[in-house]
Formats: structure tokens, C-alpha cells, sequence
């Protein structure tokens, strides 16, 4: 259940100075993607729990109303002219022509229907550019052969011209492209029972689409070979991470800060939201920012904490949204909350 308004940790949190973070939407039920909707709208997805997507007006009570019920793992969500689309484990919809109807969407287009799902990393996360939707397959398993999966793809928007845009992706749900150069950036969740400290979740970074490995299965973090499927291989046969993120940190989602309301040393870089381990014995979640370095990795520092006390959570950052005035929204699945961060002196 969410958290009750008057219980969520909005005070517990620190962020640099000159900025301040308060909720901006609560009772909003595993809230997962976010996305700018139509007529002032902020589209909210979920996973595991609530199988909604809701939309919060920007403006007013900011009451969650469902738009989309009763659809399993309806996390991937993504509004481009006019038309909102959902991916779920299986299954790749939209909705055109959905401004001044989301309350009544009709029914969708499937326009890819060949998705593996099943539960390990089958989620989804949607992002649109030059008219290209961008997904990935999480592999579906711990650590496995995951044949055609583990994989990030990229389409044409009605489901055709499939393509891969990286390999060797252990699971990723958040990625987003750098506004300078249009390269892709994405966390990568590293795998489990290898030890408590190891290995770090990934920051990577696409320079040559389709034509880059990122180690999964064989090499973790960049230089550690997996104890079975890394034997008579080599790390140095893959691309190497940008930056680490930390053991079983659960990186979520991502999004390049291209608003103007956070001083200069902000706008481009990356925020990155750290879930927390959900197995490990000492509990930790986050929100990193990362400037790329201009050789392909990234420089990472803490942003905003708060979200762990006693060793207990009591919220998991999951995605961002930045709006039209420049201040960020963060969803948190864990109290069911929307907070914004703004800046003001």
C-alpha cells in the first residue's frame, strides 16, 4: 500500500544546497515510468502490483485517475504526437490520437507481439527518438545463455524495421540520449549471488549502435569473468562500463537534465535513480548524477539520499521526469509517491 502522505520520508532527504524536494503527488500505487502526457498530464506506470497507468494533472489536486487497468507488468509507457505507448513482458500497444481522451483510450494497436515474457527482467522501458522506439529484453534469468535477449532494440513506431541497438545487456530500465552528441546512455543491473560486494551495476555508453557487447553473460563490471560462462573468455572482448554504480545498487531509471531551472553544472548531465538491493544484507538508495567525461565514461556523485533508515527503506527512487519549468520529478514504488526537486535562491 502507499505510503500515507503524512508518513513519506520528503523531510528525511538531502540534496545540495539551493535545493528542495517536496511531494508532489502521493497514494499513487507502485508509481514506476514517467512521462509528459497530453493537456498538461504526467503519465504514471506501474509493475508488479497495481497493473495501471495513471495520469496526474500538472496542475490542481493532482488526484491519480486510472487510464489503463488490468494489464500486467504495464511498465514501459511513452507519449510521442498524439499517440501513448505501453509495453508490457509481452506485448507492444498504442493508442493514437489519445489528446482530450484519455479517459476513454478505446481499444489499442499491437504492434510488435513477439516480446518472450515471463518474470525475470521482462519489464519494459520506452524512449522515442527520430522516430525510432527504443526497448530492451532483460535476460531471463540470474546469470544464463540468453540467446536473442539481453538485448537493447530500437523499431519503426507501427512495429517494423526491428534493430539492435547493444548486446550483452543483463537488464536495463532506464536510458536516455545525450542532447549534445545523441548518444545513448544506460544503467545496467549487475548479477546476483556472485558476493555481496560484487559486482557493481554498470553505467554504459552506446558509440556505435548495433555493434557494441557489454559482457553479459561472460564479463561482469567490466573486468570480472563469470565463474561459468566467462571461462576462455576475456573482458577485454567486451565494451567497458563508463562508470560503476555500486553492488546490486538496482540503477533504475535515467534521464539527461535538459532543463534550465538547476545551475549550469547540471544541465546535461545524467541523473540516475539507484532502487536498492532487494538481497543485500546492508540496504542503500539513492539518486546519482554523472557528467560524461568526453573520452566515453562519466564522473558519478551522490545527489539526493534519505531514502534508508535503520537499514529499512523508506522509499526506492525509479524514474524522472523533467518539466516544462525545469523542475524534476522522481517516482517512488516503495511509498507510492511523486516528489519534485527544484532550485531557487
Amino acid at each position: 500500500m502507499p505510503t500515507a502522505a503524512d508518513q513519506l520520508p520528503t523531510a528525511k532527504f538531502k540534496l545540495p544546497p539551493g535545493f528542495k524536494v517536496e511531494t508532489w503527488a502521493s497514494g499513487v500505487l507502485d508509481a514506476r515510468g514517467l512521462r509528459q502526457g497530453p493537456n498538461g498530464n504526467v503519465l504514471v506506470s506501474s509493475l508488479f502490483v497495481a497493473n495501471k497507468v495513471y495520469a496526474i494533472p500538472e496542475q490542481g489536486d493532482r488526484k491519480a485517475r486510472v487510464i489503463i487497468d488490468k494489464m500486467p507488468f504495464a511498465t514501459g509507457i511513452e507519449y510521442y504526437k498524439g499517440s501513448l505507448f505501453l509495453a508490457t513482458n509481452e506485448k507492444i500497444y498504442r493508442w493514437d490520437n489519445v489528446d482530450g481522451k484519455l479517459d476513454n483510450l478505446g481499444e489499442p494497436k499491437v504492434i510488435y507481439d513477439k516480446l518472450p515474457g515471463g518474470g525475470d527482467h521482462s519489464w519494459k522501458y520506452l524512449r522515442i527518438r527520430d522516430d525510432k522506439l527504443y526497448y530492451e529484453v532483460g535476460a531471463p534469468c540470474n546469470i544464463c545463455d540468453p540467446g536473442q535477449w539481453a538485448k537493447l532494440y530500437r523499431m519503426n513506431l507501427d512495429g517494423t524495421g526491428l534493430e539492435t541497438v547493444a548486446s550483452g545487456v543483463r537488464n536495463t530500465v532506464g536510458f536516455d540520449f545525450d542532447p549534445k552528441t545523441g548518444d545513448l546512455w544506460f544503467t545496467d543491473n549487475g548479477r546476483d549471488w556472485f558476493s555481496e560486494e560484487l559486482p557493481n551495476d554498470k553505467l554504459n555508453h552506446v558509440t556505435k549502435v548495433g555493434q557494441q557487447h557489454f559482457g553479459y553473460p561472460y564479463c561482469h563490471q567490466g573486468n570480472i569473468p563469470d565463474p561459468e560462462f566467462g571461462w576462455g573468455r576475456s573482458c577485454d572482448e567486451f565494451q567497458k562500463p563508463a562508470a560503476l554504480l555500486g553492488p546490486h545498487a538496482g540503477s533504475l531509471g535515467l534521464v539527461f537534465y535538459k532543463g534550465k531551472m538547476f545551475p549550469p553544472k547540471y544541465q546535461g548531465a545524467m541523473f540516475i535513480a539507484r532502487h536498492g538491493p532487494w538481497n543485500r544484507t546492508k540496504k542503500y538508495a539513492d539518486i546519482q548524477v554523472a557528467w560524461p567525461d568526453g573520452k566515453g565514461g562519466a564522473k558519478v556523485e551522490a545527489f539526493m539520499t534519505g531514502f534508508v533508515e535503520n537499514n529499512q527503506y523508506l522509499g526506492r527512487p525509479v524514474d524522472f521526469l523533467v518539466l516544462k519549468d525545469g523542475s524534476m520529478l522522481v517516482s517512488d514504488d516503495h511509498a507510492g509517491a511523486i516528489y519534485r526537486i527544484s532550485y531557487g535562491k
